[in-house]
């Protein structure tokens, strides 16, 4: 059964409609490039057909993008030459949308030809859109809901069936560049007001096949004599300053860790110089190179594949009926406790706010009122949403008012004593079959448990600071947690719009098991004498957000000393981070307690703005004549990372690979380009990983020893991929 199917009114207009079987919504395959091929010459071909309007058959979308398995799927044709396979696949696709923009014109004076029209219910993503973009002219229904865009730079690759060229000669370099460089969606207005699109209308059907009888001009611009690129082309005085700054603006901003991201710039400048169908081919080559980098198919693996497939249950258990919650209790109405009763509101759920004062508790719902507020003013909420929103919390003192509850997030104050008779109190009040989760970030869940009557109810949810913008929720297991209690936290995520990862209960779960030994690194760095500025620098030519150091600015240095004292009470002599807690000890008895106090390893102007790393540090911390290369010092900070990673699963705290390098990118950034930390040593292969732990061990200490599995990894040349993937789900 096809994809495509196409239907010709009395007035000789073609409608094809595009409706994937067996979707939700529309993904390109490639028996769908051909279907749709088919249906263009059919429409070019027939006399009787005056034009054509594409549209879809999904109700609110046009299409979400590209099965990406058609990628793997040229490279796997071609044999030995994969590259060749891809670029042989892109120039074919890119034909059948040069024909339906060319529409059988006469290619010496551009006479006759037949209007082709897109007609966009909703959204309309990557080759979703560059499919209009080939078309004549777009129109799109008002939906409020639909995103219109180009996001493929956000998973490693770039738009590459044309959509990249197109927009170009469209808009300019500099009107493109946030739609193509950042990935920018945008709702049907505002898609208009860019000039993505053409038109809105209530029924775009109905206008686009008005459009195609009223004898429209169908010639792009681009395929006209005299035809100026729109902010001057790269030889041009206008054009040049933009190049420049372009590629200025791009490294400073990936630091030259995103190959995608250097290849849509290339892509744009060499195509700008040559005529379009010459930069098509440009474009097909620099979107081969990328496809062909190990970064690429790392990223679309974790952040499109396997993000999506977590987000969809893929670690939910299967016999538990939907666990969907109605009415949740948030205990703490403190910055984390008002981020979560944000969230639950705005998916609808009904939230009781609790904590110790009525004042605290309406502080905490005016977080919500003031993020509504923004939205307002950026014009993506109204007074009356805000008002829904703010009566689905309610503010107390009162655990009475917990009663009828589904669920509770206790998130006070992190002291085993507190947490255990807030629970016990909960407990007195709500159902029996009401769940427990417990927010905090480092407490042993199987501890805090003891104080629960029901166990096998008692569940981690470990949400990330801010809660209403990281997209990462840890979900951790204690000793007797149950399979229902795992399920409803899965759903609650689920219904937050939140990616989940499901961990087992170890000290510090996954994130922070990791993310510490980042930031001890950077910090023990100083103290040997390595130049702040290198240290940070460094991580930021990784792909890391944040350096090390300003990291534990963000955090507060004074949380980093809770946490060191907390666990070397609990490793006693075992405890391996002495040279860390001298720094960190000193910048805290120096009053130096990062952002929040105006003073930490950066300094800060009076507003907060920060500026330099602070030079006062040189004077306890003299840097050394003598300094590292910028590679020892990237894999002290990546194998500081990565090394836990592999030992999390080996301790069997990590469960599922793919939640490994999900939860990595989504909960503290670790180099997305890499794919997460375990992708990332697939990339470098195991062999090599361990060669370099025996060097870093051996400089530096045990704590870069290569575990027992990655030792017996690279000794059978295997990859954690090759070896831990879970199967693919019978079809």
């Amino acid at each position: 059964m096809s994809d495509f199917s196409m239907n010709i009114d009395a007035d000789g207009v073609a409608t094809i409609v595009w409706d994937t079987v067996g979707k939700s919504m529309n993904v390109m395959n490639q028996q769908g490039f051909d279907d749709l091929d088919a249906l263009i010459d059919q429409v070019l071909a027939d006399d009787a057909i005056k034009g054509a309007v594409l549209t879809s058959g999904k109700p609110g979308s046009f299409a979400g993008g590209m099965d990406l398995n058609i990628i793997s799927k040229m490279k796997e044709m071609a044999g030995d030459a994969p590259a060749r396979g891809l670029m042989d696949g892109l120039m074919a696709t890119h034909a059948i949308l040069r024909k339906i923009e060319r529409a059988g014109m006469d290619p010496k004076t551009n006479k006759g030809g037949k209007p082709i029209a897109a007609a966009l219910p909703g959204t309309a993503l990557g080759i979703g859109f560059e499919l209009p973009l080939a078309c004549h002219r777009i129109f799109a229904a008002p939906n409020p809901k639909a995103k219109i865009g180009l996001p493929e730079i956000m998973v490693g690759i770039f738009p590459g069936m044309g959509g990249t060229t197109r927009l170009v000669r469209k808009m300019g370099a500099m009107g493109a560049s946030p739609f193509l460089l950042e990935g920018k969606l945008s709702d049907p207005a505002r898609a208009k007001a860019a000039g993505l699109i053409d038109e809105i209308a209530d029924d775009p059907v109905a206008a686009a096949k008005e459009w195609v009888l009223s004898e429209p001009k169908i010639v792009k611009p681009w395929d006209e004599k005299g035809y100026k690129m729109p902010g001057g082309a790269p030889y041009h005085p206008a054009g040049f300053m933009t190049y420049v700054g372009a590629s200025a603006m791009v490294n400073g901003k990936t630091q030259g860790a995103f190959p995608a991201a250097k290849a849509l710039l290339s892509a744009v400048y060499e195509g700008a110089l040559v005529p379009f169908d010459t930069a098509i081919k440009i474009e097909a080559r620099w979107f081969t190179n990328v496809l062909m980098n190990p970064s690429s198919s790392a990223m679309i693996r974790s952040l499109f594949i396997n993000k999506e497939a977590l987000e969809k249950g893929a670690v939910r258990p299967a016999e538990v009926s939907d666990q969907s919650v109605r009415k949740v209790g948030v205990l703490g109405a403190g910055m984390m406790g008002a981020g979560i009763a944000l969230v639950s509101a705005l998916a609808g759920i009904e939230v009781i706010l609790l904590d110790q004062s009525q004042e605290a508790a309406d502080k905490g719902k005016d977080y919500t009122a003031t993020y509504m507020d923004k939205g307002i003013a950026r014009k993506k909420a109204t007074p009356e949403k805000k008002e829904a929103v703010l009566a689905q919390i309610t503010a107390t003192t009162d655990y009475n008012a917990l009663a009828g509850c589904d669920l509770i997030v206790e998130a006070v104050f992190e002291d085993v004593a507190i947490k255990a008779e807030v629970t016990k109190r909960v407990e007195a009040v709500v159902d029996a079959e009401c769940i427990f989760a417990t927010n905090t970030s480092t407490l042993p869940i199987s501890e805090l448990a003891k104080a629960s009557a029901r166990p096998e109810q008692f569940i981690g949810i470990h949400f990330f600071s801010p809660v209403d913008k990281m997209l990462l929720v840890e979900i951790i297991k204690g000793a007797q947690t149950g399979d229902r209690a795992t399920a409803k936290a899965l759903d609650f995520v689920r219904q937050i719009k939140k990616t989940p990862i499901v961990v087992n209960d170890a000290r510090f779960f996954y994130a922070n098991r990791c993310i510490i030994p980042y930031i001890n690194e950077g910090i023990r760095m100083v103290a040997e004498g390595v130049q702040p500025a290198l240290i940070e620098n460094a991580a930021k030519q990784l792909g890391m957000p944040l350096g090390p150091l300003q990291l534990v600015d963000e955090t507060s240095v004074d949380l980093g000393v809770k946490i060191a004292k907390a666990t070397k009470a609990a490793m006693g002599d075992a405890y391996p981070d002495g040279a860390v807690d001298d720094v960190l000890f000193w910048m805290a008895d120096e009053g130096r307690l990062g952002r929040k106090a105006n003073a930490g390893f950066y300094a800060y102007d009076d507003k907060g703005k920060r500026g330099l790393l602070w030079d006062g540090l040189a004077g306890k911390y003299p840097t050394s004549d003598a300094q590292p290369d910028i590679i020892e010092v990237q894999h002290r900070l990546m194998f500081a990372q990565t090394l836990e990673a592999v030992r999390a699963l080996e301790d069997g705290v990590l469960m599922d690979i793919r939640e490994g390098d999900v939860g990595a990118i989504l909960g503290w950034g670790f180099a997305p380009w890499s794919g997460g930390p375990l992708s990332w040593l697939d990339i470098i292969g195991a062999p090599y990983a361990a060669e370099r732990c025996d060097a870093l061990s051996e400089k530096f200490g045990a704590r870069f020893a290569t575990p027992a599995l990655l030792r017996e990894m690279a000794d059978k040349g295997q990859s954690f991929y090759g070896r831990f993937a879970p199967a693919a789900p019978a079809a």
